[in-house]
C-alpha cells in the first residue's frame, strides 16, 4: 500500500472524527434533557415494539423480491433465486448499519457473484442492479416527500431540504431512465472513469426496458416503504406519541435525509436531531423525541444487523471482506478484457479471494 494511500485514509479518518467531534460537542451543549432519557425507555410499550420489528423485517423481504425482479430483467439464465437474493440484501443491510459509506450495495454484489456462474461482466451487471433499484426508490420516496409537504407540519428549516430533494430526485430518475433507452454501450476501455462507471450503471437498467417488470419493481418499492411509515407509526405508539400519520411520514423522510451520506455508522446522534427537532411541532418534548429517535434507529438497526449477522455467517463473508469491497469494483470498473488479459485475470482473482471463491 502506498504512502499516499495511507495519508488519504488518514486524512479521510481525522476529517470524519472531528465532525463527529464536533457533532457530539453541539448534542451535548444543545442536546435534549439527558436525564429524560432513561425515563422515556422506562415506558416503552414492547408490544409496539414488536410490531414495529416485523413490519420493517416485512419491508426488506419487500425490497428483495423488488431487486430480483430488476435482476431477473438484466441478466440470462441461471438467474439468482429469492432466498439467495434476500441473504444478498441481508448482508447489505448490515455493511451499511455498521460501516461508514455505502459499502453495502457492493457487499450485495460479492454474495451474489460468489454464489452463480462465473460470467464475463456479472460484476458491472449487477452493480448496476443495485443502482437501478434505488433508482426505484425514488418513486416511493417523493410520493412521500409531496404527501408530508401537503399534510405535515414542517418546520421551516426542513422545507428547503425536502425541495432540493424532489429537484434531485426527479433528475436522478429520468437520468436513468435515458439511460436505459439508449441501446448503444461505450467502450469502456475508451471511457473515463466517470464514463465507465454511469455505463456500468446502466447495464443494470434493464428492467426500464420491460413495462410490467418495471411496474412490479416500482409497487413492491412503494409496498416496502408503506410498511417502513407503518413501522415508523407503530414504533411512535411505542414511545407514547400519539401523533397523526403524517407526523411518522415527516420522521421518515427526514430520517431517510439524514442517512443520505453516512459519515459515520448510522450518523448517531445527526439522525436523532433531525428526528426530534420536527416532533416539537406536534407538541413533542424534544428529549422525549430524541429518545424515540435512539428507539426507532436501534428497531431498524436490529433487523438489519441481525439478520445480517445470520446470513453473514451463512455465506462466509467477514467485515474484513465488506470493508474491501469498494477496491474490488473499482478495479472492476477499469478492467480492459481486450487490450489487458493480465488485469483481468488479476481482477478476477482479486474478486474471487474477496468472495471466499477459490
Amino acid at each position: 500500500m502506498s504512502f499516499s494511500v495511507l495519508r488519504s485514509r488518514w486524512v479521510r479518518v481525522a476529517a470524519i472524527a472531528v465532525l463527529a467531534a464536533g457533532v457530539g460537542a453541539m448534542l451535548w451543549w444543545r442536546g435534549p434533557d439527558w436525564d429524560a432519557i432513561p425515563d422515556a425507555f422506562q415506558a416503552v410499550l414492547w408490544q409496539w415494539v414488536a410490531v414495529a420489528v416485523g413490519l420493517n423485517l416485512l419491508s426488506i423481504i419487500v425490497r428483495s423480491m423488488a431487486w430480483q425482479t430488476v435482476i431477473s430483467q438484466a441478466m440470462p439464465p441461471p438467474r439468482p433465486r429469492l432466498p439467495l437474493v434476500f441473504s444478498a440484501f441481508c448482508v447489505g443491510l448490515l455493511a451499511n448499519a455498521v460501516l461508514p459509506g455505502r459499502i453495502g450495495e457492493l457487499a450485495r454484489v460479492a454474495v451474489l457473484t460468489r454464489k452463480m456462474p462465473s460470467r464475463n461482466g456479472s460484476w458491472a451487471t449487477l452493480v448496476g442492479t443495485v443502482f437501478a433499484h434505488r433508482v426505484f426508490d425514488l418513486i416511493p420516496a417523493l410520493l412521500l416527500i409531496v404527501y408530508v409537504l401537503v399534510t405535515a407540519k414542517i418546520p421551516e428549516w426542513a422545507i428547503t431540504s425536502l425541495i432540493a430533494v424532489v429537484a434531485v430526485g426527479s433528475g436522478l430518475f429520468l437520468l436513468a431512465f435515458a439511460s436505459a433507452r439508449r441501446q448503444q454501450r461505450s467502450v469502456l476501455e475508451e471511457a473515463g472513469t466517470l464514463r465507465r462507471v454511469v455505463t456500468m450503471a446502466r447495464y443494470g437498467l434493464a428492467v426500464m426496458h420491460a413495462p410490467l417488470p418495471a411496474a412490479l419493481a416500482c409497487l413492491l418499492q412503494c409496498l416496502a416503504w408503506l410498511c417502513q411509515l407503518f413501522a415508523v407509526y407503530t414504533a411512535m405508539r411505542a414511545f407514547h406519541i400519539h401523533s397523526a400519520l403524517p407526523a411518522a411520514g415527516l420522521v421518515l423522510v427526514l430520517m431517510n435525509v439524514a442517512t443520505i451520506f453516512p459519515l459515520w455508522p448510522g450518523n448517531v446522534g445527526l439522525t436523532q436531531a433531525a428526528i426530534a427537532l420536527p416532533l416539537v411541532q406536534y407538541g413533542v418534548a424534544y428529549a422525549r423525541g430524541f429518545a424515540f429517535g435512539i428507539g426507532l434507529q436501534a428497531i431498524e438497526a436490529s433487523v438489519g444487523v441481525g439478520i445480517g449477522l445470520i446470513f453473514l455467517g451463512r455465506e462466509g463473508l467477514s467485515f474484513a471482506v465488506l470493508r474491501r469491497m469498494p477496491e474490488v469494483t473499482e478495479a472492476d470498473a477499469g478492467e480492459q478484457p481486450e487490450r489487458n488479459g493480465g488485469r483481468l485475470r488479476r481482477t478476477q482473482h482479486e474478486r474471487s479471494r474477496l468472495s471466499g471463491r477459490p
